[in-house]
């Protein structure tokens, strides 16, 4: 485990949290800074956005190799998709980082939310914010929306880009080789980068292809 970081201290002196996760490559890192403070972490993986069924097979089965591989208790919430989609309906042809995205999060934070609160976790939190492709303010306040509802529940918002935690994020993923998505994971998401692909020349997105560090692993057979 990478071990150049500052030590980290939740929230209120607290000593546990329930860590949404949305991936392994986003959430290899805060897992591995987490785990070098001797923070007490579980991870929940609740991500009914991501489309279609195979992709999210990947993306949650790469997340669960990665906390089997350290001994890190993994919840696997459910794929209720057509609950995500009832919730789209309207915000279609909403951009990235729009109206729908919040929604989306909101669904994700609630369920985290309603889980810790359920099973006595005083603080959540999420590897979302850790992709310089997502809005940390959007994420953060829809993280404080939901553990709001709960007068014993606090939302963690630590900036896990800083300290070279992006950079590690990739060098994480890199040596283990994780998945490498191309796209957020929604429907609308694979839909609009297929079509900026088409438009640019490129071919589409192709599931379960890509891996990080898959080059060097090839050059050095």
């Amino acid at each position: 485990m990478t071990t150049d970081r500052q030590p980290l201290a939740l929230p209120k002196g607290q000593h546990k949290v329930l860590l949404h996760s949305c991936c392994a490559p986003c959430s290899g890192e805060v897992m591995e800074a987490m785990q070098a403070s001797g923070i007490d972490f579980t991870i929940f993986f609740y991500n009914p956005n991501i489309h279609p069924r195979k992709e999210y097979e990947l993306r949650k089965n790469e997340n669960i190799r990665f906390a089997e591989k350290f001994g890190i208790p993994f919840v696997d919430a459910d794929y209720d998709k057509d609950h995500w989609f009832a919730r789209a309906k309207g915000m279609e042809n909403e951009p990235e980082r729009g109206i729908r995205c919040s929604m989306c999060f909101d669904m994700r934070f609630e369920r985290t939310a309603l889980y810790a609160h359920e099973h006595d976790f005083p603080v959540i939190t999420s590897s979302l914010g850790i992709s310089r492709w997502k809005n940390m303010q959007q994420i953060n306040d829809c993280g404080q929306r939901a553990a709001e509802k709960y007068p014993d529940l606090l939302y963690w918002d630590y900036n896990w880009r800083k300290a070279g935690g992006s950079a590690r994020m990739i060098e994480i993923s890199k040596r283990e080789q994780f998945y490498q998505q191309e796209y957020c994971g929604c429907a609308y998401s694979l839909r609009d980068t297929n079509q900026h692909r088409e438009q640019n020349g490129r071919a589409p997105i192709r599931l379960g292809v890509m891996y990080y560090g898959q080059e060097a692993a090839d050059q050095k057979r």
